[in-house]
């Protein structure tokens, strides 16, 4: 065979500078300046004013500490949101905030302190103040530049922080809003009460941990029982965890229809434990009367020892309701005063059979049960541990002592057990009790119930109306007057009114706001809006008077919260108000109200009165944090909430499914992610997570993430190329098109029905914000029907057909249609690479692709009968690839091209020729069974490599590609 000439400059290859190596980390900073300088946002807001507004309200992350995981996944969610609304042509601004007030900065400056030696309560309160802002100021700076890095997009130059005075002063507006309509009292009621930072914490503030408690069984010595006198001097045995709480017990609660027993016996114990149970081997340490309840007396006798003298018959039998009128002594009554008063028996509902003794022991400064069954009984608090879990200095057991969190001090050798051992009173005790406990999030210590006056949002008071009232001259608590609806009542209204995403989170929040005490909202601490009240000293009101609202709103507009701190209060109080009779209330407001204000300052402040978010997106902790604390905030403000929809999302695990911790060495780190691999290769994962429920991250995940980003890049490396010359003249209709062709504009409208919708609200679908879906179908589309199928088949086409040629032509406008959209569906997702796939084929120092809006895809290129005909003719080509495969891998042919093909069954290939989409020689249908390959013995072409009848022999030219050469 003589030399053949080469004709591969005669090919029409694609040509493009776009590198298949993305290098995105060197790539997206530059990226990133370059929407900065040319101010995108601004620009898009310009572009997009006056479409449909869509608000997505930033939940504000703290400003300490550098952005983790969880930071990352959130703010990229919400960025492929707002973008992809941006997309569907609306004006959807994002207005980043903080949360900059509150115990995680405070915490933070104290730990300095603490290093320095230095204690905050002997720092002037203005210095710690001006520290914390200055704190809180440094970390916001720090993560703006993280999550811009992240390709956020947003109003970076003006974000929303609550220590900005316009911000503190709206709050307080916010707070006079509902002390204006009587929805605010102070009581004194047990709340989570961290000892450790001293101060009332929230729900959301609280986290359970596993522990091991002490603890104890305690016999209170009953001296009246008008109806069983039998008890009198029998012993009421009580069981608790939290021994700390015996200081200050103050009665004892019995369960109406339980059954009790009381059997007279003794507790024994080895003298010597080296030896069996004898008579001779055995001492009493204890014995009396014991009353417990029937069904616990066994557990009772197995863990005290305790031997009854009557094994068959008990001394005593009745139900809880026989102990009406009963009175016990505390086991500490000889140290007199408050210990010398009589305990008496309550009948509490609460009250079961399911652990300890059937009988329980009331603290009412420690219990919601206690304090509210002790109260209905005339029973007050008293105040005895104070703020750093210690009992007050003049308390009569133990007093000074403590902290009540300490092991050591409450534990079975500890100084409260071993006074009620010596007392006789202490039957049982142990250090191996293990149960979940309440924790604070900041500091990790444990925290306890603790009765303290504090301010509070009442959940189930009618709206209409409320009267102040002194309880024992001590505290004011509301009377309730009116029938109009609770704030809870509005707030499970409201839930039904809210689109939830996934439906089922409805259940979550319904479940916690039907289930919820009463909000308190006061702190005791320094850094935060004030609670800018005045407490009249003799009433106990608090002063209602807008005119004196609106000069403290002002001080606040001016100086924010230290305005109140040092504020001229008579002349904030005016001329008709003495401020002698007055008390200033120096409490701060619970973050959780800062933050559930910010629709407020934020959504209504910028966009108008009324105005309410479209969405909001957090973790499924916010449930009890910022989704309920907005909710609340709206609801008893404005009687609706400030969100239409709530999206939400789960948290960000190791490789392994664990929760990442430093101590593990198992954090994930989104910063070196983004300096190795790139922000789109994290915004990758994220899009492809079911972010619903809890999700991995970790090496192997990162590396599908990057694999499925590189295929992406290939699809769009491979269209710029084929479209490096195209130019609109060259198009052709629809009707002028082949039918692959139109088969694949069928695929695309299928694609963009799906897309829409995850996106648009509009399309009423249960899919909305699933992002995963949306994310899978480009992928899949772009792999499966265009990458490994339609750029396939028609490779040869582009190649080797003439440039003038109608199915070159119809191929790559085609080609254009699907850059077109391709590159608009992906800029939500990975808004550099699309950046850069536009710039490449349209660079533009102004023009950006975040500017453009979802691609004009005509519905009526949906065609069923088209889908089902491609759709067999597809599965039967992997077949024929399938039957292809063993030849290629024994190199018995080196290319599908140089296979003949015999297929036994019929296929729907009228007007195709299924050789060119199976990419064989021959096709022979309806000869033989099955699927029959050989090598075929015509000649390849020298330019198309295709081999064919008409070549003569390897190298030549086939008909097709000696006409391109000729013309």
């Amino acid at each position: 065979m003589t030399d053949q000439p080469d004709y591969k400059s005669t090919v029409f290859l694609p040509v493009t500078d776009f590198p298949m190596k993305a290098g995105l980390a060197q790539k997206e900073p530059a990226i990133a300046a370059r929407w900065a300088a040319m101010d995108l946002y601004g620009k898009l807001r310009e572009k997009r004013a006056g479409r449909e507004r869509f608000i997505l309200h930033d939940g504000p992350p703290y400003a300490n500490g550098d952005i983790h995981m969880g930071h990352a996944m959130n703010k990229v969610l919400k960025d492929i949101i707002v973008r992809s609304q941006s997309l569907l042509g609306k004006d959807a601004p994002y207005v980043p905030g903080w949360d900059c007030h509150g115990l995680p900065i405070e915490w933070k400056i104290e730990e300095e302190y603490r290093k320095k030696k230095l204690n905050k309560d002997e720092v002037p309160a203005s210095e710690f103040r001006a520290q914390c802002r200055a704190y809180a100021d440094k970390w916001v700076d720090v993560q703006k530049e993280q999550f811009k890095r992240l390709g956020v997009m947003g109003d970076w130059a003006d974000p929303y922080l609550t220590m900005k005075f316009d911000a503190e002063a709206t709050i307080v507006g916010e707070l006079l809003k509902f002390a204006e309509s009587g929805q605010l009292y102070r009581g004194a009621k047990p709340v989570m009460w961290s000892p450790v930072e001293k101060t009332a914490l929230a729900e959301a503030e609280v986290e359970y941990e596993d522990i091991t408690s002490t603890q104890i069984d305690v016999a209170f010595e009953i001296v009246e029982a008008p109806n069983a006198p039998e008890l009198v001097g029998a012993h009421a045995v009580i069981w608790t965890t939290t021994p700390w709480t015996i200081p200050v017990n103050q009665a004892l609660a019995y369960g109406p229809e339980v059954e009790y027993v009381a059997h007279k016996g003794r507790q024994q114990r080895l003298v010597d434990v080296t030896q069996p149970a004898s008579p001779e081997n055995l001492e009493t340490v204890w014995e009396g009367t014991v009353v417990i309840a029937a069904a616990l007396f066994d557990d009772f006798r197995g863990k005290t020892a305790f031997v009854p003298d009557d094994m068959f018959a008990p001394l005593w039998a009745g139900k809880g309701s026989d102990l009406a009128g009963a009175v016990a002594r505390h086991p500490m009554h000889a140290l007199g005063g408050f210990f010398a008063k009589p305990r008496p028996f309550l009948a509490g509902d609460f009250v079961t059979t399911d652990a300890g003794t059937g009988l329980v022991h009331m603290a009412p400064d420690h219990g919601e049960d206690d304090f509210a069954l002790c109260k209905a009984n005339g029973l007050n608090p008293v105040f005895a541990v104070e703020g750093d879990g210690k009992y007050r200095a003049d308390w009569l057991w133990l007093g000074g002592q403590g902290s009540v969190i300490n092991p050591k001090f409450v534990g079975k050798d500890g100084p409260i057990c071993t006074d009620l051992r010596e007392a006789g009173a202490l039957l049982a005790a142990s250090d191996d009790f293990k149960h979940s406990y309440p924790h604070s999030w900041r500091s990790k210590a444990k925290i306890i119930f603790r009765c303290t006056p504090q301010w509070f949002i009442p959940m189930d008071k009618p709206q209409e109306g409320v009267v102040a009232d002194v309880d024992g001259g001590v505290m004011p608590t509301p009377i309730v007057t009116g029938n109009g609806p609770t704030l809870r009542e509005i707030a499970l209204d409201a839930i039904e009114h809210t689109r939830w995403v996934p439906e089922r989170s409805t259940n979550r929040i319904r479940s916690m706001v039907e289930g919820r005490p009463d909000w308190v909202i006061s702190r005791q601490r320094a850094w935060g809006v004030p609670i800018a009240l005045y407490v009249h000293r003799k009433t106990g009101d608090y002063l209602v008077d807008p005119a004196v609202n609106a000069r403290i709103i002002d001080a606040f507009k001016g100086a924010g919260a230290d305005a109140w701190f040092g504020a001229d209060h008579q002349a904030l109080l005016g001329p008709d108000y003495d401020l002698n009779d007055y008390e200033v209330v120096n409490d701060i407001l619970d973050v959780w109200f800062d933050s559930g204000s910010t629709h407020s300052f934020v959504v209504e402040g910028r966009y108008g009165e009324g105005t309410r978010a479209d969405l909001y997106i957090e973790g499924s902790d916010q449930h009890r944090g910022w989704f309920q604390s907005s909710l609340l905030e709206s609801c008893g403000t404005r009687g609706q909430a400030p969100y239409k929809a709530v999206l939400t999302h789960g948290f960000a695990l190791d490789g392994s499914g664990k929760k990442m911790s430093k101590s593990l060495g198992n954090v994930v780190d989104p910063l070196k992610i983004m300096a190795e691999s790139g922000a789109d290769i994290l915004r990758v994962w994220v899009a492809s997570t079911d972010y619903f429920d809890d999700v991995r991250i970790g090496k192997e995940v990162l590396a599908g993430s990057s694999d499925a980003y590189r295929k992406l890049r290939n699809t769009f490396r491979y269209m710029l190329g084929a479209l490096s010359d195209y130019d609109e003249s060259e198009a052709v209709s629809y009707a002028e098109m082949p039918e692959l062709e139109r088969y694949m504009l069928h695929r695309l409208a299928q694609l963009d029905a799906e897309l829409r919708a995850v996106v648009d609200k509009a399309a009423k679908s249960e899919n909305w914000l699933e992002f995963s879906r949306y994310t899978r179908a480009i992928f899949d589309f772009a792999n499966s029907d265009l990458s490994a199928f339609f750029f396939d088949i028609r490779k040869d086409c582009l190649y080797c057909d003439a440039k003038s040629d109608p199915k070159r032509r119809a191929y790559r406008t085609l080609l254009d249609t699907l850059f077109h959209a391709l590159v608009r569906y992906v800029a939500p997702i990975i808004p550099f690479t699309a950046e850069e796939v536009w710039q490449s084929r349209f660079p533009s120092d102004e023009d950006s692709v975040h500017f453009l809006e979802w691609p004009e895809v005509d519905h009526r290129w949906i065609d069923n009968h088209l889908n089902d005909k491609w759709a067999e003719l597809r599965d039967q080509r992997e077949q024929v690839n399938e039957a292809i495969e063993p030849f290629r891998r024994e190199k018995v042919i080196r290319s599908s091209l140089e296979a003949d093909v015999t297929m036994g069954e019929m296929l729907p290939s009228d007007g195709v020729n299924f050789a060119e989409i199976a990419i064989v020689a021959r096709i022979e249908m309806g000869v033989g069974d099955g699927i029959i390959v050989k090598p075929s013995e015509w000649h390849k072409c020298g330019r198309c490599w295709r081999l064919l009848p008409e070549v003569e022999e390897d190298g030549t030219l086939c008909n097709r590609c000696d006409e391109v050469l000729k013309a």
